[in-house]
Protein backbone atom coordinates (compact mmCIF):
# COMPACT_ATOMS: atom_id res chain seq x y z
CA UNK A 1 0.00 0.00 0.00
CA UNK A 2 1.41 3.41 -0.71
CA UNK A 3 2.06 5.73 2.16
CA UNK A 4 -0.30 8.60 2.23
CA UNK A 5 -0.75 10.83 5.49
CA UNK A 6 -3.18 13.05 7.15
CA UNK A 7 -3.43 16.74 6.45
CA UNK A 8 -5.16 19.48 8.52
CA UNK A 9 -6.56 22.98 7.39
CA UNK A 10 -6.01 25.84 9.19
CA UNK A 11 -7.52 29.30 7.49
CA UNK A 12 -6.70 32.46 8.19
CA UNK A 13 -8.63 35.59 6.70
CA UNK A 14 -6.49 38.02 4.48
CA UNK A 15 -7.31 41.63 3.02
CA UNK A 16 -8.51 41.83 -0.60
CA UNK A 17 -6.81 44.15 -2.57
CA UNK A 18 -9.37 46.20 -4.12
CA UNK A 19 -8.43 49.74 -5.30
CA UNK A 20 -9.54 49.77 -8.53
CA UNK A 21 -9.91 46.03 -9.09
CA UNK A 22 -12.22 43.64 -10.12
CA UNK A 23 -13.92 41.51 -7.20
CA UNK A 24 -11.33 38.96 -6.35
CA UNK A 25 -10.60 35.90 -3.98
CA UNK A 26 -7.14 34.91 -3.34
CA UNK A 27 -5.70 31.28 -2.55
CA UNK A 28 -3.04 30.46 -1.08
CA UNK A 29 -1.40 27.20 -0.15
CA UNK A 30 1.28 26.08 1.89
CA UNK A 31 1.96 22.69 4.18
CA UNK A 32 3.99 21.73 7.51
CA UNK A 33 5.31 18.63 8.87
CA UNK A 34 4.27 19.43 12.88
CA UNK A 35 5.83 22.87 13.06
CA UNK A 36 8.39 21.92 10.50
CA UNK A 37 7.79 24.01 7.05
CA UNK A 38 7.34 21.30 3.72
CA UNK A 39 7.08 23.10 -0.17
CA UNK A 40 4.20 21.36 -2.01
CA UNK A 41 4.93 19.65 -5.34
CA UNK A 42 1.40 20.97 -6.55
CA UNK A 43 -2.10 21.71 -5.59
CA UNK A 44 -5.33 20.65 -6.98
CA UNK A 45 -8.47 23.23 -7.57
CA UNK A 46 -11.38 21.15 -8.18
CA UNK A 47 -14.83 23.41 -8.38
CA UNK A 48 -17.25 20.25 -7.69
CA UNK A 49 -20.13 22.82 -8.51
CA UNK A 50 -19.02 23.42 -12.03
CA UNK A 51 -16.88 20.03 -12.90
CA UNK A 52 -13.61 22.13 -13.67
CA UNK A 53 -10.27 21.79 -11.73
CA UNK A 54 -6.82 23.76 -12.55
CA UNK A 55 -3.10 22.83 -10.97
CA UNK A 56 -0.81 24.74 -9.77
CA UNK A 57 2.82 23.70 -9.47
CA UNK A 58 5.41 25.01 -6.51
CA UNK A 59 6.30 27.33 -6.16
CA UNK A 60 3.69 28.93 -7.32
CA UNK A 61 1.39 28.43 -4.62
CA UNK A 62 -1.30 31.31 -4.51
CA UNK A 63 -4.19 31.11 -7.02
CA UNK A 64 -6.74 34.44 -7.82
CA UNK A 65 -9.90 33.73 -8.54
CA UNK A 66 -12.30 37.00 -10.07
CA UNK A 67 -15.72 35.71 -8.77
CA UNK A 68 -17.09 38.18 -11.72
CA UNK A 69 -15.58 36.76 -15.42
CA UNK A 70 -13.97 33.59 -13.93
CA UNK A 71 -10.27 32.92 -13.13
CA UNK A 72 -7.39 35.49 -12.88
CA UNK A 73 -4.09 34.71 -12.44
CA UNK A 74 -1.62 36.67 -10.58
CA UNK A 75 1.87 35.66 -12.35
CA UNK A 76 0.69 37.61 -15.86
CA UNK A 77 3.29 36.17 -18.10
CA UNK A 78 5.80 35.59 -15.33
CA UNK A 79 6.54 39.53 -15.05
CA UNK A 80 4.52 40.08 -12.19
CA UNK A 81 6.10 41.84 -8.78
CA UNK A 82 4.41 40.76 -5.83
CA UNK A 83 4.86 39.71 -2.24
CA UNK A 84 3.49 36.10 -0.88
CA UNK A 85 2.15 36.11 2.31
CA UNK A 86 4.51 35.12 5.02
CA UNK A 87 4.77 31.93 7.11
CA UNK A 88 3.64 31.39 9.72
CA UNK A 89 1.07 33.46 10.35
CA UNK A 90 0.71 34.55 13.38
CA UNK A 91 4.19 34.74 13.97
CA UNK A 92 5.33 33.25 17.13
CA UNK A 93 9.11 33.89 17.13
CA UNK A 94 9.65 34.90 13.33
CA UNK A 95 8.27 34.90 10.42
CA UNK A 96 9.68 34.27 6.51
CA UNK A 97 8.23 36.65 3.82
CA UNK A 98 9.14 36.15 0.41
CA UNK A 99 9.10 38.48 -2.77
CA UNK A 100 9.12 37.74 -7.10
CA UNK A 101 11.06 40.29 -8.59
CA UNK A 102 10.71 40.24 -12.34
CA UNK A 103 13.89 42.11 -13.10
CA UNK A 104 16.82 43.36 -11.11
CA UNK A 105 16.05 46.51 -9.41
CA UNK A 106 16.06 48.27 -6.19
CA UNK A 107 12.97 47.17 -3.78
CA UNK A 108 12.07 49.48 -0.83
CA UNK A 109 10.42 47.55 1.94
CA UNK A 110 8.21 49.35 4.78
CA UNK A 111 6.92 47.63 8.04
CA UNK A 112 3.85 50.26 9.96
CA UNK A 113 1.67 49.60 12.66
CA UNK A 114 -2.04 49.49 12.81
CA UNK A 115 -1.77 53.11 13.16
CA UNK A 116 -0.07 53.82 10.20
CA UNK A 117 3.06 54.79 11.98
CA UNK A 118 6.54 53.71 10.21
CA UNK A 119 8.29 51.14 12.30
CA UNK A 120 10.95 49.73 10.14
CA UNK A 121 12.14 50.86 6.58
CA UNK A 122 14.55 48.22 4.25
CA UNK A 123 15.83 49.16 1.06
CA UNK A 124 17.46 46.55 -1.61
CA UNK A 125 19.00 45.80 -4.86
CA UNK A 126 17.33 42.66 -5.81
CA UNK A 127 18.03 40.23 -8.57
CA UNK A 128 15.65 38.48 -10.80
CA UNK A 129 13.71 35.86 -8.73
CA UNK A 130 12.14 35.01 -5.64
CA UNK A 131 14.03 36.44 -2.52
CA UNK A 132 13.03 35.40 1.10
CA UNK A 133 13.39 37.80 4.31
CA UNK A 134 13.25 36.74 7.93
CA UNK A 135 10.78 39.43 10.06
CA UNK A 136 11.13 39.48 13.70
CA UNK A 137 8.08 41.54 15.01
CA UNK A 138 8.57 43.57 18.22
CA UNK A 139 5.82 45.13 20.28
CA UNK A 140 2.00 45.15 18.81
CA UNK A 141 -0.22 42.42 17.17
CA UNK A 142 -0.35 43.69 13.56
CA UNK A 143 1.44 44.91 11.17
CA UNK A 144 1.75 45.77 7.34
CA UNK A 145 4.72 44.86 5.28
CA UNK A 146 4.64 46.96 1.88
CA UNK A 147 7.48 46.31 -1.00
CA UNK A 148 7.59 48.69 -3.78
CA UNK A 149 9.03 48.19 -7.39
CA UNK A 150 9.52 50.29 -9.73
CA UNK A 151 6.40 52.14 -9.23
CA UNK A 152 4.10 49.21 -8.21
CA UNK A 153 3.70 47.90 -4.36
CA UNK A 154 2.36 45.02 -2.67
CA UNK A 155 1.08 44.26 1.07
CA UNK A 156 0.51 41.56 3.25
CA UNK A 157 -0.90 41.38 6.47
CA UNK A 158 1.52 39.91 9.88
CA UNK A 159 -0.07 39.15 12.91
CA UNK A 160 1.73 38.35 15.65
CA UNK A 161 0.44 35.26 18.26
CA UNK A 162 2.61 37.32 21.48
CA UNK A 163 4.10 40.14 21.66
CA UNK A 164 7.32 40.90 22.98
CA UNK A 165 7.26 43.52 25.02
CA UNK A 166 11.40 44.44 24.85
CA UNK A 167 11.70 43.18 21.21
CA UNK A 168 12.29 45.27 18.39
CA UNK A 169 10.97 44.65 14.95
CA UNK A 170 13.87 43.88 12.66
CA UNK A 171 14.01 41.91 8.97
CA UNK A 172 17.02 40.21 7.34
CA UNK A 173 17.95 38.76 4.58
CA UNK A 174 17.83 34.91 3.54
CA UNK A 175 18.32 34.26 0.23
CA UNK A 176 17.28 33.73 -3.24
CA UNK A 177 16.40 31.68 -6.42
CA UNK A 178 15.53 32.27 -9.79
CA UNK A 179 11.73 31.20 -10.26
CA UNK A 180 10.76 32.92 -13.33
CA UNK A 181 10.66 29.06 -15.07
CA UNK A 182 7.97 27.63 -12.97
CA UNK A 183 5.74 30.69 -12.57
CA UNK A 184 2.20 29.47 -13.18
CA UNK A 185 0.99 31.89 -15.97
CA UNK A 186 -2.37 32.79 -17.07
CA UNK A 187 -1.93 30.97 -20.46
CA UNK A 188 -1.37 27.63 -18.11
CA UNK A 189 -5.11 27.44 -16.76
CA UNK A 190 -7.56 26.02 -19.39
CA UNK A 191 -11.13 26.04 -18.73
CA UNK A 192 -11.27 26.63 -15.24
CA UNK A 193 -14.74 28.65 -14.33
CA UNK A 194 -15.56 29.85 -10.99
CA UNK A 195 -18.80 32.09 -9.28
CA UNK A 196 -19.01 33.28 -6.06
CA UNK A 197 -20.50 30.24 -3.54
CA UNK A 198 -19.01 27.73 -6.05
CA UNK A 199 -17.95 24.32 -3.61
CA UNK A 200 -14.04 23.46 -4.03
CA UNK A 201 -12.06 20.94 -3.38
CA UNK A 202 -8.23 21.58 -2.76
CA UNK A 203 -5.20 18.49 -2.86
CA UNK A 204 -2.01 19.11 -2.03
CA UNK A 205 0.67 16.44 -2.77
CA UNK A 206 3.92 15.92 -1.78
CA UNK A 207 5.72 13.17 -3.69
CA UNK A 208 3.04 10.27 -3.06
CA UNK A 209 1.65 11.88 -0.12
CA UNK A 210 -2.10 14.22 -0.71
CA UNK A 211 -4.76 15.83 1.60
CA UNK A 212 -7.90 16.96 0.61
CA UNK A 213 -9.98 20.29 1.58
CA UNK A 214 -13.72 21.13 0.91
CA UNK A 215 -14.34 24.98 1.55
CA UNK A 216 -16.89 27.71 -0.17
CA UNK A 217 -15.11 30.84 -0.13
CA UNK A 218 -16.29 33.64 1.72
CA UNK A 219 -13.18 35.54 1.69
CA UNK A 220 -9.45 35.08 0.50
CA UNK A 221 -7.57 32.27 2.68
CA UNK A 222 -4.66 30.25 3.83
CA UNK A 223 -4.37 27.21 3.39
CA UNK A 224 -1.68 25.36 5.75
CA UNK A 225 -2.13 21.48 4.90
CA UNK A 226 -0.26 19.72 8.26
CA UNK A 227 1.07 16.76 7.79
CA UNK A 228 0.33 13.87 10.81
CA UNK A 229 -0.90 10.49 10.79
CA UNK A 230 -2.91 8.37 13.17
CA UNK A 231 -2.59 11.01 16.36
CA UNK A 232 -4.95 12.83 18.59
CA UNK A 233 -6.06 16.00 17.21
CA UNK A 234 -2.92 18.93 17.73
CA UNK A 235 -4.38 20.98 20.52
CA UNK A 236 -7.44 18.53 21.77
CA UNK A 237 -6.53 15.41 23.31
CA UNK A 238 -10.30 14.36 24.17
CA UNK A 239 -13.32 16.14 24.18
CA UNK A 240 -15.78 15.63 27.62
CA UNK A 241 -19.33 15.56 26.02
CA UNK A 242 -22.77 14.83 28.51
CA UNK A 243 -20.07 13.33 31.07
CA UNK A 244 -18.33 11.22 28.81
CA UNK A 245 -15.11 11.39 27.75
CA UNK A 246 -13.89 11.37 24.06
CA UNK A 247 -10.40 10.41 22.00
CA UNK A 248 -9.74 12.15 19.28
CA UNK A 249 -8.11 11.59 15.93
CA UNK A 250 -6.74 13.36 13.24
CA UNK A 251 -6.89 11.94 9.77
CA UNK A 252 -5.63 13.88 6.96
CA UNK A 253 -7.18 17.06 6.87
CA UNK A 254 -9.96 15.96 9.37
CA UNK A 255 -10.18 16.07 12.64
CA UNK A 256 -12.75 13.13 14.44
CA UNK A 257 -13.84 11.48 17.52
CA UNK A 258 -12.24 8.36 17.87
CA UNK A 259 -15.11 6.60 19.35
CA UNK A 260 -19.04 6.89 18.02
CA UNK A 261 -21.66 9.25 19.64
CA UNK A 262 -23.00 8.05 22.64
CA UNK A 263 -24.69 10.92 24.19
CA UNK A 264 -28.56 10.99 25.36
CA UNK A 265 -31.32 9.13 27.23
CA UNK A 266 -31.88 5.86 26.02
CA UNK A 267 -35.40 4.75 25.19
CA UNK A 268 -36.85 1.00 24.41
CA UNK A 269 -36.67 0.36 20.68
CA UNK A 270 -40.57 0.22 20.50
CA UNK A 271 -40.81 3.51 20.77
CA UNK A 272 -39.94 6.34 18.25
CA UNK A 273 -37.69 9.13 18.78
CA UNK A 274 -39.85 12.45 19.18
CA UNK A 275 -38.97 15.96 18.88
CA UNK A 276 -39.51 16.72 22.79
CA UNK A 277 -36.49 18.60 24.06
CA UNK A 278 -34.63 15.78 24.80
CA UNK A 279 -31.63 13.76 23.45
CA UNK A 280 -32.63 9.85 22.78
CA UNK A 281 -31.19 7.05 21.75
CA UNK A 282 -31.24 3.63 21.24
CA UNK A 283 -28.67 0.86 22.62
CA UNK A 284 -29.06 -2.60 20.39
CA UNK A 285 -31.11 -4.98 21.76
CA UNK A 286 -32.18 -1.71 24.48
CA UNK A 287 -29.19 -2.96 26.47
CA UNK A 288 -26.99 -0.36 27.81
CA UNK A 289 -23.50 -2.58 27.45
CA UNK A 290 -24.25 -2.29 23.73
CA UNK A 291 -23.97 1.60 24.39
CA UNK A 292 -20.91 1.78 26.34
CA UNK A 293 -19.18 -0.70 23.49
CA UNK A 294 -20.59 0.46 20.46
CA UNK A 295 -21.90 4.02 21.08
CA UNK A 296 -25.74 5.09 20.24
CA UNK A 297 -27.99 4.23 17.76
CA UNK A 298 -29.80 7.49 16.28
CA UNK A 299 -32.43 8.18 13.85
CA UNK A 300 -31.83 10.55 11.22
CA UNK A 301 -34.26 13.71 12.26
CA UNK A 302 -32.77 13.03 16.19
CA UNK A 303 -29.30 13.27 15.18
CA UNK A 304 -30.03 16.09 13.49
CA UNK A 305 -31.64 18.03 16.29
CA UNK A 306 -34.48 18.37 13.60
CA UNK A 307 -32.75 20.41 10.76
CA UNK A 308 -32.15 19.31 7.45
CA UNK A 309 -29.18 21.68 6.46
CA UNK A 310 -26.15 19.63 6.06
CA UNK A 311 -23.12 20.24 8.41
CA UNK A 312 -25.11 20.76 11.22
CA UNK A 313 -23.86 20.70 14.91
CA UNK A 314 -26.95 18.46 15.68
CA UNK A 315 -26.15 15.83 18.34
CA UNK A 316 -22.36 16.55 18.31
CA UNK A 317 -20.48 18.52 21.03
CA UNK A 318 -20.00 22.69 20.30
CA UNK A 319 -17.35 23.04 17.87
CA UNK A 320 -17.86 19.95 16.19
CA UNK A 321 -20.76 18.85 13.64
CA UNK A 322 -22.56 15.86 11.66
CA UNK A 323 -20.39 14.71 8.81
CA UNK A 324 -21.57 15.23 5.05
CA UNK A 325 -21.57 13.23 2.56
CA UNK A 326 -18.90 15.21 0.62
CA UNK A 327 -16.25 15.10 4.08
CA UNK A 328 -16.87 11.25 4.09
CA UNK A 329 -15.96 10.74 0.46
CA UNK A 330 -12.25 12.96 1.04
CA UNK A 331 -12.03 10.64 4.42
CA UNK A 332 -12.20 7.55 1.86
CA UNK A 333 -9.65 8.85 -1.11
CA UNK A 334 -7.34 9.72 2.06
CA UNK A 335 -7.20 6.01 3.32
CA UNK A 336 -7.71 4.28 0.36
CA UNK A 337 -4.30 2.35 -1.11
CA UNK A 338 -5.56 2.73 -4.55
CA UNK A 339 -8.22 5.52 -5.05
CA UNK A 340 -7.16 9.03 -4.29
CA UNK A 341 -9.06 11.87 -2.93
CA UNK A 342 -11.46 13.86 -5.80
CA UNK A 343 -11.59 10.32 -7.63
CA UNK A 344 -14.68 9.83 -9.63
CA UNK A 345 -15.24 6.00 -7.90
CA UNK A 346 -16.31 8.33 -4.65
CA UNK A 347 -19.15 9.87 -6.41
CA UNK A 348 -20.86 6.33 -7.38
CA UNK A 349 -23.45 4.24 -5.40
CA UNK A 350 -22.83 0.98 -3.41
CA UNK A 351 -19.78 -0.01 -3.11
CA UNK A 352 -16.66 1.73 -3.97
CA UNK A 353 -13.09 1.95 -3.98
CA UNK A 354 -10.81 -0.64 -3.03
CA UNK A 355 -9.93 -0.90 0.83
CA UNK A 356 -10.61 1.42 2.38
CA UNK A 357 -13.43 0.12 4.50
CA UNK A 358 -10.68 -2.31 5.70
CA UNK A 359 -8.64 0.32 6.58
CA UNK A 360 -11.33 2.37 8.84
CA UNK A 361 -12.46 -1.21 10.70
CA UNK A 362 -11.52 -2.47 13.48
CA UNK A 363 -8.63 -4.44 14.41
CA UNK A 364 -11.00 -6.95 16.02
CA UNK A 365 -14.72 -7.75 16.76
CA UNK A 366 -15.87 -8.61 13.55
CA UNK A 367 -17.73 -12.04 12.64
CA UNK A 368 -15.80 -14.29 10.76
CA UNK A 369 -12.54 -13.00 10.78
CA UNK A 370 -14.08 -9.62 8.60
CA UNK A 371 -11.55 -7.49 10.71
CA UNK A 372 -9.80 -4.57 9.40
CA UNK A 373 -6.40 -2.81 10.19
CA UNK A 374 -7.08 0.41 11.62
CA UNK A 375 -4.32 1.81 9.95
CA UNK A 376 -5.13 5.70 10.63
CA UNK A 377 -7.41 4.78 14.00
CA UNK A 378 -10.53 5.78 12.76
CA UNK A 379 -11.46 2.35 14.73
CA UNK A 380 -15.02 1.96 12.80
CA UNK A 381 -16.84 -0.88 15.21
CA UNK A 382 -20.16 -3.26 13.95
CA UNK A 383 -22.35 -1.46 15.78
CA UNK A 384 -25.59 -3.12 13.42
CA UNK A 385 -28.56 -0.70 13.36
CA UNK A 386 -31.99 -0.41 14.50
CA UNK A 387 -34.81 -1.06 11.55
CA UNK A 388 -37.95 0.07 13.12
CA UNK A 389 -40.67 -1.07 16.12
CA UNK A 390 -37.86 -3.18 17.94
CA UNK A 391 -36.30 -4.70 15.63
CA UNK A 392 -32.03 -4.74 16.03
CA UNK A 393 -29.90 -6.09 13.50
CA UNK A 394 -26.56 -7.26 12.53
CA UNK A 395 -24.45 -6.68 15.33
CA UNK A 396 -20.27 -7.73 15.24
CA UNK A 397 -21.28 -7.89 11.12
CA UNK A 398 -22.00 -4.49 10.06
CA UNK A 399 -21.79 -1.23 11.18
CA UNK A 400 -24.00 1.89 9.65
CA UNK A 401 -22.76 5.52 10.15
CA UNK A 402 -25.22 8.21 8.88
CA UNK A 403 -24.17 11.49 7.14
CA UNK A 404 -25.78 14.90 7.61
CA UNK A 405 -26.45 15.32 3.71
CA UNK A 406 -30.17 14.37 2.40
CA UNK A 407 -30.85 11.71 -0.07
CA UNK A 408 -34.33 13.07 -0.62
CA UNK A 409 -37.38 13.95 1.42
CA UNK A 410 -37.42 10.26 3.27
CA UNK A 411 -33.60 9.23 3.33
CA UNK A 412 -30.31 10.10 3.41
CA UNK A 413 -26.76 9.31 2.72
CA UNK A 414 -25.23 7.25 4.56
CA UNK A 415 -21.82 4.91 5.30
CA UNK A 416 -22.01 0.99 5.38
CA UNK A 417 -18.67 -1.31 7.07
CA UNK A 418 -19.60 -5.04 6.62
CA UNK A 419 -17.29 -7.74 7.78
CA UNK A 420 -17.37 -9.59 4.09
CA UNK A 421 -15.96 -6.64 2.46
CA UNK A 422 -12.74 -4.25 2.27
CA UNK A 423 -14.86 -1.73 0.08
CA UNK A 424 -17.03 0.75 1.72
CA UNK A 425 -20.84 1.22 1.18
CA UNK A 426 -22.46 4.32 0.17
CA UNK A 427 -26.36 4.59 -0.17
CA UNK A 428 -29.33 7.11 0.18
CA UNK A 429 -31.90 4.49 0.07
CA UNK A 430 -32.65 3.92 3.94
CA UNK A 431 -34.95 5.43 5.47
CA UNK A 432 -34.39 8.66 8.08
CA UNK A 433 -36.59 6.23 10.78
CA UNK A 434 -33.80 3.97 10.52
CA UNK A 435 -31.11 4.13 13.34
CA UNK A 436 -27.43 4.22 13.02
CA UNK A 437 -24.55 4.98 14.84
CA UNK A 438 -23.10 8.68 14.63
CA UNK A 439 -19.11 10.23 14.15
CA UNK A 440 -18.28 13.76 14.48
CA UNK A 441 -15.76 15.67 12.95
CA UNK A 442 -14.18 18.65 14.12
CA UNK A 443 -14.95 22.28 12.86
CA UNK A 444 -12.47 23.67 10.64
Amino acid sequence: MKNKFLLTVTALLLIINSSGQKPSLELTFTAIDSAAYIPLDSIKVMNMTQGCDTILYWPDTTLVLDYQVGISEINQNNRTFRVFQNFPNPVIEYTSISLHIPEKDKVNMIVTDVFGRIILKYNRILNKGKHSFRFFPGRGKLFFFTAQYRGKSSSIKILQARTHPNGECSLEYSGSEDISSYLKGTEDIQSFLYNFGDELLYIGYIDTLQSGILNTLATSEIFIFQFATNIPCPGMTTVIYQGQVYNTIQIFSQCWLKENLNAGTMIQGYTEMADNGVMEKYCYNSDTNNCTIFGGLYQWDEMMQYNTQQGVQGICPQGWHIPTDEEWKILEGAVDSHYEIGAQIWNTYGLRGYDAGKNLKTINGWSNNGNGTDLFGFSGMPGGYRYSNNYFYYINQHGLWWTSTEGNISSAWNRYFSYNNSEVDRDYGNNKGFSFSVRCIRNN
